[in-house]
């Protein structure tokens, strides 16, 4: 299986995002990939939400996906859009949402990322998820022709019971788009990665946003390919493109068979207090 990532600097013009998809996909068919993984926000990353508003719209309407469906048909590729904010019908918040789009162009799987960022952070940056944004409220396995693939986003990353779920409902891959700040990156990103592949004796995909952006942030880059003892097969650093990884399914029964974690997983109840 060969995997193909894409590090974006993604703006506020949806236009020019799509466009930049499209020619990742073509990159990532031209390379001989399989499926093309890309970041977090792969659509519209504005923290200005006036002006984001005029340019979001719910899924059915949406230009971004539509433009990487036609392409994904067109090249014969599959697509794990990282994530896409969306407008919900009757409701007041968005959901930021990955799609998994296979080479027909239909969509094979939705997640809705479930942790909400809201922090305030030492830099004086501060941020707010939840104020646009509703969580997801269910974990998600998709079949491929490869295994299956455990969805997530971002911040979810730090939370091993999602990918204790997503492991033991059969996932063997584990993709985690993202747009991680640079000061979270560079003390946590690799770490994290590393631990839920070596935990859950599986495949992580992380592609990843990287740049100083349009609306001002600075996003970490790094996107990762790690296997399931913990090896890094694609570090892509702070270079924006498309990257590629040889992914053996057969690794992770080898892993599982030396250590068998998944096996001696047990119910933990809550811990009794000491008086």
């Amino acid at each position: 299986m060969r995997v193909a990532l894409f590090q974006s600097c993604t703006g506020i013009d949806p236009e020019a995002n799509a466009r930049d998809l499209v020619a990742a996909i073509d990159r990532a068919a031209d390379g001989g990939a399989d499926i093309l993984f890309t970041p977090e926000m792969s659509g519209l990353l504005d923290r200005d939400r006036a002006r984001a508003a005029a340019s979001l719209s719910g899924e059915d309407d949406d230009r971004v996906l539509a433009a990487v469906r036609d392409a994904a048909v067109r090249r014969g590729i599959w697509v794990e859009l990282g994530s896409l904010a969306l407008r919900q019908e009757g409701e007041d918040r968005l959901v930021n949402r990955s799609f998994l789009i296979d080479a027909a162009g239909a969509v094979r799987a939705r997640y809705d990322k479930i942790h909400l960022f809201d922090v305030d952070l030492p830099t004086g940056e501060s941020w707010r998820e939840s104020a646009s944004y509703a969580p997801g409220t269910r974990s998600v396995v998709a079949d491929t022709p490869w295994g299956g693939l455990g969805l997530s986003i971002c911040y979810d990353l730090r939370f091993p019971d999602l990918y204790r779920s997503l492991s033991n409902a059969g996932a063997i891959m584990l993709s985690v788009p993202a747009a991680f700040t640079v000061p979270t990156g560079l003390a946590h990103w690799h770490i994290l990665l590393r631990a839920r592949a070596i935990e859950a004796g599986a495949f992580v995909i992380a592609a990843a946003q990287h740049g100083t952006h349009a609306d001002g942030r600075a996003t970490f880059g790094h996107s990762l390919v790690v296997d399931p003892w913990g090896e890094v097969l694609l570090d892509m650093g702070e270079e924006q493109g498309v990257g590629f990884a040889e992914l053996d399914p057969a690794r992770v029964g080898e892993v599982r068979a030396r250590i068998p974690v998944l096996a001696h997983r047990r119910p933990i109840s809550a811990p009794e207090v000491a008086a």
